[in-house]
């Protein structure tokens, strides 16, 4: 059993910037790949970053392809925290943002359903 929980979120003007934190409970966090999810009022959640267990001595990164050169994943196993680094914000980018976590290498990194872990959520607003 894995407990996720978000922070970070916040309000923020256009072009500004956001990190956003995801710390997760237990001993086996390095185990797990995780993701960043976001959910736009009257929109499905959508796929925007996700992040490989260790392999070799590389991650692998993953990112839908409009937070692409404006956000970073990155993740400490020693914290067993997940970040998202938001730069360039735009009013498109508001949304509820949640973090996930899955065990398996099967299934897409770009599906919900390949999770099995979801913390509840932080609120990023960006004005224009």
């Amino acid at each position: 059993q894995v407990q996720l929980v978000e922070s970070g979120g916040g309000l923020v003007q256009a072009g500004g910037s956001l990190r956003l934190s995801c710390a997760a409970s237990g001993r086996t966090f390095s185990r797990y790949a995780m993701g960043w999810f976001r959910q736009a009022p009257g929109k499905e959640r959508e796929f925007v970053a996700a992040i490989t267990w260790l392999a070799g001595s590389t991650y692998s990164t993953y990112y839908t392809d409009s937070v692409k050169g404006r956000f970073t994943i990155s993740r400490d196993n020693a914290k067993n925290t997940v970040y998202l680094q938001m730069n360039s914000l735009k009013p498109d980018d508001t949304a509820v943002y949640y973090c996930a976590a899955r065990s398996s290498s099967r299934g897409s990194y770009y599906y919900t359903g390949s999770y099995d872990y979801w913390g509840q959520g932080t609120q990023v607003t960006v004005s224009s």
